[in-house]
């Protein structure tokens, strides 16, 4: 069974940051300094466990009223299992429980529908980050 969660421990947040390197830096060329931002000791990172390995990830930074989800990565080996899904119902609660009344993010457009399904709508226009087209989405919490 995936366990869904906030990492546990330094090396569990060091399994995510590896996932994440692997994913954005290594599967779609993102630079490391591009995807290393510098907020990751102050963010909250959730994490799908799966017989000890993390296989999923995602991060919240809590920014006021709102929070901003971002990092999401899922190892290609365990991709099509609504991982992702699943770790933004974890966020949703999490964020609630930061005080939080709308959860954003930055969606890369090739995964836009997986945040849609989750209740998230598109807002502004298209913009590129590290090379990769992506669109602001956000959420109500209310």
């Amino acid at each position: 069974m995936i366990d869904v969660r906030p990492a546990r421990d330094r090396s569990e947040v060091d399994a995510a940051l590896a996932l994440r390197y692997e994913v954005f830096c290594v599967e779609q060329g993102v630079t490391l300094e591009d995807e290393r931002d510098g907020r990751d000791d102050e963010a909250l990172h959730l994490v799908a466990v799966d017989g000890g390995a993390v296989v999923a990830t995602c991060r919240l930074l809590a920014e006021g009223s709102e929070v901003k989800l971002g990092r999401m990565a899922v190892a290609a080996s365990h991709r099509g299992r609504g991982l992702a899904a699943a770790l933004l119902v974890e966020a949703d609660d999490r964020a609630r429980e930061l005080g939080a009344r709308r959860i954003v993010l930055a969606a890369q457009l090739s995964a836009q529908a997986v945040y849609a399904r989750a209740g998230y709508a598109p807002y502004g226009d298209v913009f590129l980050d590290a090379g990769i087209e992506h669109v602001m989405m956000g959420k109500a919490l209310d």
